[in-house]
């Protein structure tokens, strides 16, 4: 994440539990948002398409690694 949107911060700055975006966040935007879903889509094939759900996915470190494991785990179902 920080390679690919080309943050000023090290991984070790980002807090698991963090939000991505908002107040008290990395202070990521829109645009770092649609960098992040087709990153994930790229390296994961883990596709959002539904704002409310990207809203959720990509909230933190944690949320998005819950949803990669979980599409994980439904395509190896």
């Amino acid at each position: 994440m920080v390679e690919n949107l080309m943050l000023q911060v090290t991984p070790e700055e980002i807090g698991d539990s963090q939000p991505l975006f908002g107040p008290g966040s990395v202070g990521l935007d829109s645009v770092d948002a649609l960098q992040l879903v087709v990153a994930l889509d790229k390296a994961y094939g883990l596709k959002i398409a539904d704002s409310d759900i990207a809203k959720k996915t990509l909230f933190s470190v944690d949320t998005m690694a819950a949803a990669v494991a979980a599409h994980k785990k439904s395509a190896a179902a």
